[in-house]
């Protein structure tokens, strides 16, 4: 009984133990938050100035030292007079950086795989790129400038009401991994000759001091 008494402890405290690590373990995990934001644009396009709101959702997927960044319309943010056929129309636009880092990333996207209908809100298909983290900490992914051109024409849509991030992560820069210790080569500099003649001078100076006491205990027999 006492055994058993004994083992299960040891069992409770091997789970708590396992438990906690797992909570560490979670703790420990990068952070990310993802919204979706109402981005209000205003276009400038061929046939004059128009408006729109579009929730923006904007998604990281990790891949080696990158990301892939994809930006996501839920509503068009203008239109054509005329029909945009099949392929006639390519999007592309900005993604803000804020926080650790600042400046932009390029996405674009596909062509329209079907036709547009004239005076219908122009659904924009997904854009992607890809953002390396120069700097490590919390950076924002703000949706920006969104760029459409069709039939010759171009369109620029500009964010008018300071949305805020779509996305937020935890990142860590692609050279983050030169803080760890490096492998030191020998050196063969003057220090290092230094160092081996001394080295070379004990072992001289360790021979004499031994030649010095035979030669004294070979006296002392021959006195006797």
């Amino acid at each position: 009984m006492r055994g058993t008494e004994v083992l299960y402890p040891k069992r409770t405290a091997l789970a708590l133990a396992s438990a906690l690590a797992g909570s560490v373990v979670l703790l420990a995990a990068p952070a990310a938050h993802a919204t979706v934001v109402d981005v209000g644009y205003t276009c400038k396009t061929p046939i004059g100035a128009k408006s729109a709101v579009s929730p923006i959702d904007i998604k990281g997927v990790k891949s080696g030292s990158s990301y892939t960044l994809t930006m996501s319309f839920q509503k068009g943010v203008s239109s054509s007079p005329v029909e945009l056929g099949k392929g006639a129309m390519k999007p592309s636009a900005v993604i803000r950086l804020s926080g650790a880092e600042s400046g932009q990333v390029q996405v674009s996207g596909p062509a329209n795989a079907e036709a547009i209908p004239a005076n219908t809100p122009i659904k924009i298909s997904d854009l992607s790129g890809t953002y390396t983290p120069k700097k490590s900490g919390k950076v924002g992914f703000t949706a920006g400038v969104l760029t459409i051109k069709a039939l010759g024409t171009t369109t620029t849509c500009t964010p008018g009401n300071s949305p805020k991030p779509s996305l937020e992560l935890d990142v860590t820069a692609a050279g983050g991994s030169k803080d760890t210790p490096e492998t030191t080569l020998p050196k063969t500099g003057p220090l290092d000759s230094a160092m081996a003649l001394g080295t070379l001078g004990g072992t001289v100076l360790l021979t004499g001091a031994a030649g010095v006491l035979w030669l004294t205990r070979r006296g002392q027999r021959a006195a006797g």
